[in-house]
């Protein structure tokens, strides 16, 4: 065992103990057969005896004791990775259908392999470590009938409680079979006594969070929309009743993966509960030739001891230092606005200098110029696909309008929908088949678009040059990549009639490899991934791009609840958050300027407006909003989040706290949503201070022990009126 954490393979008792920081996953293999089962995951243990768990010495015996009750073992033996067909009739994480048409499938254990590392996987976003930060366990196993390998791939990261798991499926044999199922994990945890977490929502209210008590039977949010979508979100934490942010416990799974998904808690006839996540069944097969591999999608596992706050800051941590990438991974992002809100797609060059010129004196730092700039694109009906300049809305040229910006001082964004083609289009018009539809039925559009098959090489390769060439002729510095609809009628001109169930998974492998391919090219480049607002704001897509835009919706009241549901899992500084004009474009909502800077603060941080028509108070507030980022952001974008009061809850105020991982400062963020009549000041206890240091509270200069603030907590007044705000800034002295 190396440092504070390892892999340890105990031969006598035939157990695997995964060991992290303050967890452990304890796996264990059963019966000469030597079926790899789950026997323990929680706070760490020093002792790897805990075979018992798996209540192997009950019946059904183990098949070698008791052949006549095979089917009844399989029914109730926590496996590891779970198959169809054998007599576990619970969800299975594997259903293979052969060239006769059978499904059974039986996995047993084969070898192993531990090493320090972790792989990548091919073609797909994952988590990754060093060798000194992380260990691999890597389980092989064989139906030996279908001649059928799975590889069961475990890494435990050193600093943080996280177990993350894939698969690999390998056909051996000399026929080919179809993968008709193939998820990436599977969770045993003893008892039902659970309540659950999952994230749900619709465009412009994404990721509100869903709690319910778990019961027998089958619990699931799931996606077959082609994107992690705005509906469902690829993540559910089970807890033990009455868990909150500060105790409790918790066991979480996050996909990383873009696509469609199932993740699934389910009820089992023991008083058991079984948790599987990975590709959505449904729309999906595989046909896997001899010796080729299938690739299962990343899941990643933490356990809290120390309720949803906990859970939240392991994620946070191990997204920010092994799964975000690129030159701004650790870096602060400009100040951006966008032209969208303040003009659609009614602009020329002349207007937006005229926006870049007005920012640039405030003390904002890069303009983004969004749709309408291409084709003949003056709505949303035509153009997608036709990705050259439109010179007569922008005179002189792209590279004339990018040069003057940077005259003032500023960088240059640029937005692109590089998967959509609309039917009016040159691209459309050339190439109809490159449109994802089913012969002989009239294809669906959204947003009166088509999606391209991406599965396709020669679409990603002609999409990509003309977005290369963009990017290449101007000093471009960003780029937001949207994707405006869902996938439907799902068929491709170059898959037979056996592979169409592949349509979607390839689909996302080929929007995976232009990503890649555009970081690579351009390093320097900051991409920020929208799907009409956060219906892609997932795991997947921030190993591409260290910022997803989180919702279309821009009101700070509305987005109280989905950056809360969002920063329970993601951290803050991957969360596109911007301050908009009021009445607000999506609820006609008024609130104060202050607030819309307070609660963009807690993201990325940036402008939706017309910085020359907004009133004259407002814009006044930019250079002080603009130094209040440049002041705090480090310390957002690296500190430790902290849930103080829920407005999703309590329905009127809302409140969150980052502090430094070092105890130095904190940074609490106050919302009075409706303002109480005839009531005292609310008192806020503090969270990740040092108990024994003193505090000064920045504007008021009053000083306060740690342990006062944590434990007795300070008075914050209330705002007058409703839609008020307050920072609370205190520094160690």
């Amino acid at each position: 065992m190396r440092g504070i954490m390892g892999i340890r393979y105990f031969e006598e008792e035939k157990v695997f103990q995964l060991d992290s920081k303050d967890a452990s996953y304890v796996i264990a293999l059963a019966d000469e057969e030597q079926f790899v089962g789950h026997a323990y995951f929680g706070r760490k243990l020093s002792d790897c005896h805990v075979r018992h768990l798996m209540r192997l010495d009950e019946g059904p015996f183990v098949p070698s004791k008791n052949n006549r009750d095979r089917a009844a073992f399989g029914d109730a033996f926590p496996f590891e990775y779970s198959t169809h067909g054998v007599g576990d009739f619970r969800e299975s994480c594997l259903k293979v259908e052969t060239s006769r048409g059978h499904e059974a499938c039986s996995l047993v254990y084969r070898s192993h392999r531990i090493y320090d590392g972790k792989p990548a996987l091919e073609g797909l976003p994952a988590t990754f470590g060093t060798e000194k930060e992380c260990s691999t366990l890597e389980i092989t196993c064989e139906d030996p009938v279908l001649q059928l390998e799975v590889v069961l791939v475990y890494s435990v990261f050193e600093d943080n409680s996280a177990v993350t798991r894939s698969a690999r499926i390998r056909n051996r044999g000399s026929e080919a079979v179809y993968l008709k199922k193939a998820l990436s994990a599977c969770l045993h945890l003893d008892g039902l006594d659970y309540e659950y977490i999952t994230l749900h929502g619709s465009w412009a209210r994404e990721r509100r969070i869903d709690r319910r008590p778990l019961t027998h039977g089958k619990h699931s949010v799931s996606s077959l929309r082609g994107e992690s979508s705005h509906q469902d979100h690829p993540f559910i934490a089970l807890l033990t009743p009455g868990a909150n942010q500060d105790s409790g416990e918790v066991y979480a799974m996050n996909f990383v993966y873009s696509g469609n998904f199932l993740a699934q808690a389910e009820g089992c006839q023991f008083d058991t509960t079984r948790v599987v996540m990975g590709i959505h069944p449904e729309n999906f097969s595989w046909k896997l030739e001899p010796g080729e591999v299938f690739t299962c999608p990343e899941v990643v596992m933490v356990y809290s001891d120390a309720g949803l706050g906990k859970m939240t800051r392991r994620f946070h941590d191990l997204y920010r230092g092994h799964l975000i990438r690129g030159e701004y991974r650790n870096k602060k992002r400009p100040i951006l606005i966008n032209n969208w809100e303040a003009t659609y797609f009614d602009f020329n060059t002349d207007k937006l200098l005229s926006i870049a010129k007005e920012a640039s004196s405030l003390g904002i730092e890069m303009l983004v110029m969004d749709d309408g700039w291409f084709g003949q694109r003056s709505d949303d009906n035509s153009s997608l696909g036709d990705w050259q300049v439109n010179e007569d809305k922008l005179a002189g040229g792209l590279k004339r309008l990018v040069d003057e910006v940077n005259k003032l001082g500023m960088k240059f964004g640029i937005w692109f929908e590089p998967e959509m083609i609309s039917p009016d289009s040159d691209l459309y018009r050339a190439h109809p088949d490159w449109a994802i539809q089913i012969p002989d039925r009239t294809p669906s559009r959204c947003r009166n678009q088509y999606v391209l098959d991406m599965s396709r090489r020669e679409v990603r390769d002609a999409v990509y040059a003309m977005v290369k060439a963009v990017l290449s002729s101007a000093n471009i510095e960003y780029v937001k990549w949207d994707m405006n609809r869902p996938l439907c009628d799902l068929g491709s001109f170059c898959l037979d009639a056996d592979r169409q169930g592949e349509l979607s998974h390839r689909y996302m492998l080929g929007v995976y490899e232009l990503q890649e391919r555009l970081i690579t090219d351009f390093p320097h480049l900051l991409l920020e991934n929208c799907s009409g607002g956060g219906a892609r704001f997932d795991a997947g897509m921030l190993y591409y791009s260290p910022q997803i835009w989180c919702s279309d919706d821009t009101d700070a009241i509305e987005r109280l609840s989905i950056q809360e549901g969002t920063s329970l899992v993601y951290p803050l500084c991957s969360m596109g958050a911007h301050i908009s004009d009021c009445p607000n474009h999506a609820v006609g909502r008024i609130t104060p300027f202050a607030t819309r800077g307070h609660v963009a603060l807690a993201g990325t941080f940036g402008y939706e407006l017309d910085v020359t028509r907004i009133p004259q108070a407002d814009r006044d507030m930019i250079p002080s909003q603009t130094a209040m980022y440049h002041k705090y952001n480090d310390l957002v974008r690296t500190g430790d989040y902290y849930r103080i009061a829920s407005y999703s809850e309590n329905r009127q105020f809302d409140c969150w706290e980052v502090a430094a991982k070092d105890g130095s400062e904190v940074l609490v963020t106050y919302v009075e949503v409706l303002r109480r009549v005839n009531f005292k000041s609310r008192t806020l206890r503090l969270r990740g201070l040092d108990p024994e240091a003193v505090y000064e509270n920045e504007e008021t200069k009053e000083r306060y022990t740690g342990d006062v603030l944590m434990y007795a907590g300070v008075q914050v007044p209330e705002p007058w009126g409703d839609f008020g705000s307050r920072l609370l800034h205190f520094v160690r002295v």
